[in-house]
C-alpha cells in the first residue's frame, strides 16, 4: 500500500496516465494529476477518485519547460511536504518517415518524451535525497527498444528515456531512491484509436498473446514499481508489451 506516500503523475489527463493515477489513489496515495492543456478531463479523473475515496489534485504544466517544472514542484512540495512517486507518463506523438519528417515535430517530441522526463527528474531528485528515499518511473515504449517505422522521433525519445533511466539509477541509488522504466506495447488508448482496423490486426499478429494491452495492465506494472515490493528493483526496464519485444 501507498498510504501517506504523495505521488506525481505528468500527463494524468487521460490514457495510460490517467489509470495510472487512478491506480495509485486506490493503494492510497495523494495523486497529483498534471496536465496541459485537458483541465477538464483532469478534473474529470481528479473527480473519479474522490468518488472512489482517494486523494487527488490538479496541477497544470509543459514538461518541457524546464522553468515551468521547476515552479510546479516546488508548489507541490510546499503544499503537500515531498513527493515520494514520480511517474514520467507525459509524451506525444508526431509521427511521420523520416525524409518527410520536419525538424518542429523532431524537437517537439523530444522535448516533451525525453527532455521533460529529465525536468522532472531534475527537480524531484533534490527532494527525494533529503527524504533518503523515492521512486521514479519513468514510460518509455516498446518502439523505443524495437524501433518503429514512421516514429524516428518517438523512438529516439523512448530509447533515450531508457539511458536516462539507468544513467539516474545509478546515481541516485546511494540515496534509496530507485528508478525504472515501464516499456509498454499497443495499448488500447486514444493514440491507438485512430489506427484503421487493418493497422490493428497486423500489429496483434506480431504480439504473442494476439492482442492489445489495457491501460490497466500498465498501471498494475507502475503500482508495483513504486511499492515497497519493488524496493530492490532499479535501473530496470519491465516491458509490458504482450511478449512483442521478448
Amino acid at each position: 500500500m501507498l498510504n501517506e506516500k504523495v505521488a506525481v503523475v505528468t500527463g494524468a489527463s487521460r490514457g495510460i496516465g490517467r489509470a495510472v493515477a487512478i491506480k495509485l489513489a486506490s493503494e492510497g496515495a495523494t495523486v497529483v494529476i498534471n496536465y496541459n492543456g485537458s483541465e477538464d478531463r483532469a478534473l474529470e479523473v481528479k473527480k473519479e477518485i474522490e468518488e472512489n475515496g482517494g486523494k487527488a489534485e490538479i496541477r497544470q504544466c509543459n514538461v518541457s519547460d524546464y522553468a515551468a517544472c521547476e515552479e510546479m514542484f516546488k508548489e507541490i512540495i510546499s503544499t503537500l511536504g515531498s513527493v515520494d512517486i514520480l511517474v514520467n507518463n507525459a509524451g506525444i506523438t508526431k509521427d511521420g518517415l523520416l525524409m518527410k519528417m520536419s525538424e518542429e515535430d523532431y524537437d517537439a517530441v523530444l522535448d516533451t518524451n525525453l527532455k521533460g522526463t529529465f525536468n522532472c527528474i531534475r527537480h524531484v531528485a533534490r527532494q527525494m535525497i533529503r527524504q533518503k528515499g523515492g521512486r521514479i518511473i519513468n514510460m518509455s515504449s516498446v518502439s523505443g527498444v524495437l524501433g518503429n517505422a514512421g516514429q524516428a522521433n518517438y523512438s529516439a525519445s523512448k530509447a533515450g528515456v531508457i539511458g536516462l533511466t539507468k544513467s539516474v539509477a545509478r546515481e541516485l541509488a546511494s540515496r534509496g531512491i530507485t528508478v525504472n522504466a515501464v516499456a509498454p506495447g499497443f495499448v488500447n488508448t486514444e493514440m491507438t484509436a485512430v489506427l484503421s482496423e487493418k493497422v490493428k490486426e497486423g500489429a496483434a499478429a506480431q504480439i504473442p498473446l494476439g492482442k492489445f494491452g489495457e491501460p490497466e495492465d500498465i498501471a498494475n506494472a507502475v503500482a508495483f514499481l513504486a511499492s515497497d515490493n519493488a524496493r530492490y528493483i532499479t535501473g530496470q526496464v519491465l516491458a509490458v508489451d504482450g511478449g512483442m519485444a521478448m
